[in-house]
């Protein structure tokens, strides 16, 4: 039995049959090929030698796949994202997945629209869920950004924004929620918001995760609120939970509560989107990242001994 172990140690192909695959799914201003990416890819390997990895893009060439994080139609990426991973064979049994930043979302939209091949256990670090309520700053030399900001600041709920803007296609404003509903095409939809077309397929796949796990940053300044990580969102003004079904003006919460968490949200007390019923089966795990936005130090590796390839 030794000798059979050692010879599957020295055999990464064969090695990697003994562990499910891993999708990753890089955040904004990153790249599927960046030094970054692929120095956590070589990590992961690290834990568990011959492990197949493969890294979503939208383009190949680098600086293109950057741009289509701040520039692009977030529902036809996630499309294309099914197509790409639907052909690869290594992927067909299932797989675990992770997203960084808005590559959560993007991946759990995945899960809920396609799921084929199916995501096992997702992990999303620092991911906006409940969508964004401010544009964060820029880098002053991130010229890329700071365009993309300037537009969004604007005209976020204007059509073009909405098909063009990745930021905005995720962007919800409690201020100005009715304009959200009426022209928001992507978090609208994964979050089920629209009471009228809500697609119960949505909740089946999300409910058929083994593990969802929300990684949320203890002092991130670029996800606003941060508590989106973990599907919470800012109230209302007058300290509404916001919601679409028996009372458009939604559930009365406390006033000096700033943060609606996501027991409290109405796709959860509702079930829209599977996370009920994921969370009432241990299914929902909460963690913390000590630090900035995706500032990953060693937290990262915790959670994918968990959660990946075994």
């Amino acid at each position: 039995m030794l000798s059979f172990l050692l010879f599957l140690l020295n055999f990464p192909h064969i090695n990697a049959s003994l562990y499910h695959p891993l999708v990753v799914w890089h955040g904004l201003g990153d790249s599927y090929s960046s030094p970054g990416m692929l120095n956590f890819s070589s990590m992961i390997r690290d834990i568990y030698p011959g492990i197949f990895i493969h890294s979503v893009f939208i383009e190949q060439a680098q600086d293109k796949d950057k741009r289509a994080g701040f520039f692009g139609n977030v529902d036809h990426q996630v499309g294309l994202v099914a197509e790409q991973l639907a052909a690869i064979p290594e992927l067909k049994g299932g797989f675990d997945a992770i997203g960084f930043s808005q590559g959560g979302q993007f991946l759990r939209g995945y899960a809920e629209r396609y799921n084929h091949p199916p995501i096992r256990n997702l992990i999303t670090f620092g991911s906006q869920h409940m969508g964004i309520s401010d544009i964060p700053l820029c880098h002053p030399r991130d010229l890329l950004c700071q365009a993309s900001r300037r537009i969004i600041k604007s005209a976020v709920y204007g059509h073009w924004a909405q098909s063009n803007l990745v930021q905005a296609q995720y962007f919800r404003d409690p201020t100005n929620f009715e304009a959200y509903l009426a022209t928001n095409n992507f978090l609208v939809s994964i979050n089920n918001e629209v009471a009228f077309s809500r697609n119960r397929t949505y909740a089946q796949n999300l409910a058929s995760l083994n593990k969802l796990v929300l990684v949320l940053f203890s002092r991130d300044t670029t996800v606003v609120p941060k508590e989106s990580a973990w599907f919470g969102s800012e109230r209302s003004g007058k300290g509404h939970v916001l919601g679409t079904d028996t009372n458009p003006q939604g559930v009365l919460v406390e006033e000096k509560s700033k943060i609606i968490p996501m027991r409290l949200q109405p796709l959860y007390l509702g079930d829209w989107i599977g996370l009920r019923e994921l969370d009432e089966r241990n299914g929902v795990i909460f963690e913390v990242c000590e630090g900035e936005h995706m500032q990953l130090s060693g937290c990262w590796r915790d959670l994918v001994n968990q959660f990946v390839g075994k």
